[in-house]
């Protein structure tokens, strides 16, 4: 078992950059293979974001010059550049709907459980604890009846007998839906830029750590499963309560509100021979030079964990 740290020590030629950028493309055509989307969308999709990237990679003086600067970068003929920089536009972040926090809230507040751990019913009106108190701690802008239909439509709680019950222990929805779909951009994206800035920066800045094991029975991948759970409910029951003081306090003292986090835990199982699922570690993992922050620690090898 080994520790896989957002980080790398420089590495000759473009090998591994060629081998990594073929992993994570992978699942990529796979989902869009699975949803009926031809590689002509993916490609102008592909094509656009190099163009993004190209132009914020040129200085503000770039000025007339920056069509050719771009056509450089990428190697893609001016007109082409010229044509994507029109229709250019940033992805917008993602932020979480109301609803969604006040559900987040509802899981995570350890004052909201049961004995066993689990969201109790909460009064659909009333003082604390009820389900109009939780909302509109989170939100004024929204009236809590309307937040309360919104989580019913979602199919995140249910309304019996004026209370207000929790259906689902968490807020991802299962399927190929909209909203699963919307979650795998923003979520993955987050992560996936957190790693690339770890890779570009002297000094990196985000936390993203995986930790692997081979090999495992399928017995053992169920309480894999229970255990990734478990540690999940943890981090959300300490982040979430933090997270919200921060914001409190960044409010009371007025300070610029300008940044956005995101905090997440992922897991995930294969066969040990299935090419179509993951790609094997590279072999940089097996002995990577240390971060530039890590300079301490010894090198990481990859070892079978008995």
């Amino acid at each position: 078992m080994t520790d896989e740290h957002g980080t790398a020590g420089n590495e000759s030629g473009q090998g591994a950059l060629v081998g990594a950028l073929a992993a994570l493309l992978e699942p990529i055509a796979r989902l869009a293979v699975a949803r009926g989307l031809r590689c002509a969308s993916v490609d102008d999709l592909l094509k656009a974001a190099f163009v993004e990237a190209a132009r914020r990679a040129q200085p503000p003086t770039a000025g007339t010059r920056i069509v050719s600067r771009v056509a450089t970068a990428t190697g893609l003929t001016r007109r082409e550049v010229t044509r994507l920089l029109g229709a250019a536009h940033a992805r917008p972040a993602v932020r979480p709907a109301p609803a969604t926090q006040v559900f987040t809230r509802w899981i995570a507040d350890p004052r909201l459980r049961d004995r066993q751990g689990r969201p109790r019913p909460l009064r659909r009106q009333g003082a604390a604890p009820s389900f109009e108190a939780l909302a509109r701690a989170v939100t004024q802008d929204v009236h809590p009846r309307s937040l309360l239909d919104e989580l019913v439509r979602l199919g995140l709680v249910a309304e019996h007998d004026d209370e207000v019950h929790v259906l689902r222990d968490s807020v991802v929805p299962a399927g190929g839906s909209d909203r699963a779909l919307a979650f795998v951009g923003s979520n993955v994206g987050d992560h996936l830029c957190a790693a690339v800035d770890n890779v570009l920066a002297d000094t990196p800045p985000h936390v993203e750590q995986a930790v692997f094991a081979d090999p495992l029975s399928d017995e053992s991948m169920a309480a894999f499963g229970a255990l990734a759970k478990a540690q999940w409910q943890r981090l959300l029951e300490a982040a979430v309560p933090q997270l919200q003081a921060l914001v409190d306090a960044d409010r009371a003292a007025g300070r610029p509100r300008t940044r956005r986090v995101r905090l997440g835990l992922y897991g995930y199982h294969a066969p040990m021979d299935d090419a179509a699922g993951t790609a094997p570690p590279p072999p940089a993992l097996a002995g990577r030079a240390p971060a530039p922050n890590d300079a301490s620690r010894p090198k990481r090898r990859a070892r079978k964990d008995t």
